[in-house]
């Protein structure tokens, strides 16, 4: 058995132990742990069936706790005996009286911006038939290939774009030699043959399968940082709209765009701001990171917003309240203004999570123009007591009035901006 294996199932034996003896809070307070849990690969461990806790395991673990009153230091940390069971155990732990760096702010988006994503490979979004001679048949269906699949190489050639599968596809169809196929499917990787069949109309080769190679949409800028121009915006996944998966992005940009017109909603439809693209096309910055929190990137010049240009502190998950608050965002041409709101309910989230505020808009004016939140309003930052606190990011269907928010402490995680001060590490 490893040491890492070894440390973990003691450190579960001494918190069961110390909580059924009363010296430690329930584990749910920190994370749901189900009873049985698989530490490594074909090795589980049962916590409802827990070994004895030798007499050297409690004299140590007593040892621990009386260190510094509460808290010990654990791998050149100072925690309290909890959050040190918890560490012992191999589980993490997010303390909620952390606090943001000194001086710590970030510009405020709510800006209309579009987006341009460049996945990896190409994605099937569909079948298709290729009537053929014999028959009609999806030669891409017959090999195994299936709808969100990624086509990353053809015959150990890297493909990027569509253009780069038409070559293959003919020459194959010439000499009657399968095309191997290397795919992509929920990070693993597939290899299957294909050959391609002559459409008789068309008196071409086919795949009978139907690809992409880029996407595009609009969406709200949430911030940037002034010193590294790292920025957040849309605070949700982009997912393709006919797979219904997220997009795994190689590379994209950001551009200016312009809101047209908003389709208003009602219950039951959302609705929706329509934009286009800025008439200079001009790319203010890349997109690196498409994840749950949103797509992440670095800005190539300052943006401003009209209203509040200024850097803004931050407020850490457990510091958002309920109540009243704003958020900046467009509703017409390009002018971002600032609307209010009303927090329902915050979380204070120990772990990263997308859904941890329920928002309601209040604002007359806004509700006027969209009927609440709309599609393309994700993203749009929320503020309250002039702290940037999270930001929109999904409508309630049945409710176009209600949404959630995620916290911006989330957001600038997935950003790659560390906001926590450290504290002094002791000498041991």
């Amino acid at each position: 058995m490893n040491l890492e294996l070894l440390r973990r199932i003691i450190g579960g034996i001494l918190l069961v132990s110390l909580i059924a003896a009363g010296f430690s809070k329930p584990f749910q307070e920190y994370i749901s742990i189900p009873k049985e849990i698989t530490l490594f690969e074909g090795e589980t461990y049962n916590f409802s069936k827990a070994a004895p806790v030798s007499a050297s395991m409690k004299t140590e673990a007593a040892a621990a706790l009386k260190q510094e009153g509460s808290e010990v230091a654990v791998k050149g940390k100072k925690i309290g005996k909890d959050e040190m069971l918890l560490e012992l155990a191999g589980f993490p732990v997010k303390k909620v009286d952390v606090n943001v760096l000194r001086d710590f702010k970030v510009i405020p988006g709510g800006q209309s911006i579009g987006v341009k994503l460049n996945t990896v490979g190409v994605l099937v979004v569909g079948h298709h038939l290729v009537d053929a001679k014999d028959g009609k048949a999806s030669p891409g269906e017959t090999a195994g290939i299936k709808v969100g699949d990624i086509i990353t190489q053809i015959n150990g050639q890297n493909i990027e774009k569509m253009s780069d599968v038409a070559p293959f596809v003919q020459e194959a169809g010439q000499t009657g030699k399968a095309m191997k196929i290397t795919l992509t499917r929920e990070n693993g990787k597939i290899s299957t043959e294909l050959t391609p069949l002559k459409d008789k109309a068309e008196n071409n080769f086919k795949l009978g399968l139907y690809i992409r190679d880029s996407a595009a949409g609009i969406g709200t800028m949430t911030f940037y940082h002034p010193g590294s121009m790292k920025y957040g915006a849309l605070g949700h996944v982009i997912s393709d709209m006919d797979t219904k998966k997220p997009i795994v992005v190689d590379d994209g940009q950001i551009v200016r765009s312009t809101v047209t017109s908003i389709e208003k909603g009602s219950n039951g439809n959302p609705g929706e701001k329509l934009a286009r693209f800025s008439s200079d096309k001009q790319v203010i910055g890349n997109i690196k990171r498409n994840s749950p929190f949103g797509i992440f990137g670095e800005l190539n010049r300052g943006m401003k917003n009209g209203v509040l240009d200024k850097p803004m502190p931050i407020a850490l998950s457990h510091q958002v309240k309920e109540g009243p608050a704003q958020i900046l965002t467009v509703v017409d041409d390009d002018e971002v203004d600032l609307f209010d709101i009303e927090i329902v309910s915050t979380i204070p989230q120990k772990f990263p999570a997308t859904k941890g505020m329920v928002i309601k808009v209040t604002d007359p004016e806004l509700l006027d123009k969209t009927g609440g939140i709309v599609q393309g309003m994700s993203g749009s930052p929320i503020i309250q007591n002039e702290k940037v606190v999270g930001a929109v990011t999904h409508v309630f269907v049945n409710d176009p009035t209600s949404g959630y928010g995620v916290h911006i402490e989330w957001m600038l995680n997935e950003a790659g901006i560390d906001i926590y001060e450290k504290s002094e590490e002791k000498a041991s």
